[in-house]
C-alpha cells in the first residue's frame, strides 16, 4: 500500500465488481448465436457454470476457463495475486485440478511504470507456483485501464465433474469463505479501510480454493460453484435455476468478514451490489426483519470468493472437515435446497 501509484484510481469498478450486470449479461448472451456443440462438451454455456468441460477420454476431461479484471487494490503484487487466485478458482469449482495457465495482460503503458507492471505479473506467477502450475504463455495489449487475469486449464475425471446444475432436493448448502470483499474494496476506495481490514481482504482473496478437487471426489457432493461477481444470492440462483429447485438461506449462519459487516452497517456498498439486486432481486425473497445492510452483503460482488457446495446431509460433516483441514475456518452450513420455484428465500435466523 506504499506505492505512490494508486491502481484503483484507474478502475471504474474493481475486481469482480466490474463484471457486466447479470440482467444485461443475460440479454447479451440471449442474442449470441449458438455454435457447434460436440458430444464431448460436457459443460458449456447452458447453465452459466464456472468453466467449460470437454471429455478427452473415459478417464480425463479438460476444464477450461478465463477470468480477468481491473484493480481491486493499490498494491500491484497483491492485485496480481488476487486476480490469479480468482481465475484458478473456476477449475477447483468444477472439481478439477489445474495443470497450466496463460496470462492475460492489458496495461496503460503511458501511465504505469514497467516496474509496477512487473510486480503485477510477479504476484500472479507466485500464486500459480503455489498452485503447482506454470504460466505457459499469454497475450498483452496497451489499454486505458490495467487488466490482469489468466486462462486456466485443468483436468478432472468425467465422473467427478461438479456442475452448478446438479443440486438435489434436501441438499445442504455449505459456503467456504465469508462474504464482504466487495464492501471492503468500496471502503478502500473511500479511504476508510484500516490496515487490519486490508490484511483480511488480501488474505481471503488470495486463499486458493484447491479443496474443490477433494470435494469433487466425495460421493455426496452434488453441485459446486464459486461465489464471485453476482454475490451469494446471484450464484445460488444459478444453482436453483440449473437444478430446478429453490433454496433456503439462514442469514444468521452466513459467515461474514467482521470489518465488512461494520462497513455495510454504515452504508458502504459497491455499485455492483445494486446492479446485482436490480438484475435478480425479483427472485430473492427476504424476511421482513432483514435490514438493507444484510441485503447488501448477500448481493456483494465477491472477488476470489468461496466455494458454494450442495451436498447430502450425510456428506456434510465430511465436507466441513475437508474445508477446515484446508484452512477455511469460516466454512459453514448456511441453508438447504428445497422443492419449488427457482428462488432464494432468506430467513432472519
Amino acid at each position: 500500500m506504499t506505492n505512490p501509484i494508486r491502481l484503483t484510481s484507474f478502475s471504474h469498478g474493481g475486481g469482480c465488481g466490474c463484471k457486466i450486470a447479470p440482467g444485461v449479461l443475460a440479454d447479451i448472451l440471449s442474442r449470441a448465436p449458438q455454435g457447434l456443440v460436440p458430444p464431448q462438451l460436457m459443460v458449456g454455456t447452458e447453465t452459466a457454470d464456472d468453466a467449460a468441460v470437454y471429455r478427452l477420454n473415459d478417464q480425463q476431461a479438460l476444464v477450461a476457463t478465463t477470468d480477468f479484471f481491473t484493480p481491486i487494490v493499490d498494491d500491484p503484487r497483491d492485485f496480481g495475486r488476487i486476480a490469479a487466485t480468482n481465475a484458478i478458482s473456476d477449475i477447483y469449482a468444477m472439481g478439477g485440478t489445474p495443470i497450466m495457465a496463460l496470462a492475460l495482460v492489458g496495461m496503460p503503458l503511458d501511465k504505469l511504470p514497467l516496474e509496477v507492471i512487473g510486480q503485477i505479473l510477479e504476484g500472479g506467477a507466485s500464486v500459480c507456483q503455489e498452485a503447482g502450475i506454470p504460466i505457459a504463455g499469454g497475450h498483452s495489449i496497451d489499454v486505458l485501464e490495467p487488466i490482469y487475469g489468466l486462462v486456466a486449464l485443468g483436468l478432472v475425471h468425467p465422473d467427478r465433474v461438479r456442475r452448478n446444475a446438479d443440486a438435489r432436493e434436501g441438499d445442504l448448502l455449505v459456503l467456504g469463505k465469508p462474504l464482504g470483499v466487495g464492501i471492503l474494496s468500496a471502503a478502500l476506495k473511500k479511504g476508510l479501510l484500516d490496515d487490519a481490514g486490508y490484511a483480511e481482504m488480501v488474505r481471503t482473496t488470495t486463499q486458493l480454493n484447491r479443496v474443490g478437487s477433494e470435494l469433487g471426489a466425495i460421493e455426496g457432493v452434488h453441485a459446486m460453484t464459486d461465489v464471485t461477481g453476482f454475490g451469494l444470492a446471484g450464484h445460488l440462483l444459478e444453482v436453483c435455476r440449473g437444478s430446478g429447485l429453490g433454496a433456503e438461506v439462514d442469514m444468521a449462519r452466513v459467515p461474514l468478514i467482521a470489518a465488512a459487516r461494520t462497513h455495510a452497517m454504515n452504508g458502504i456498498a459497491t455499485g455492483a451490489s445494486a446492479r446485482n439486486w436490480a438484475g435478480y432481486g425479483k427472485d430473492v425473497v427476504m424476511d421482513e426483519g432483514l435490514l438493507p445492510w444484510q441485503q447488501a452483503l448477500l448481493t456483494d460482488p465477491q472477488t476470489s470468493g468461496g466455494l458454494l457446495v450442495t451436498c447430502s446431509a450425510r456428506a456434510a460433516d465430511d465436507v466441513l472437515a475437508r474445508f477446515r483441514q484446508a484452512g477455511f475456518a469460516d466454512a459453514a452450513v448456511i441453508g438447504r435446497m428445497v422443492a419449488g420455484e427457482p428462488k432464494v428465500r432468506v430467513a432472519l435466523g
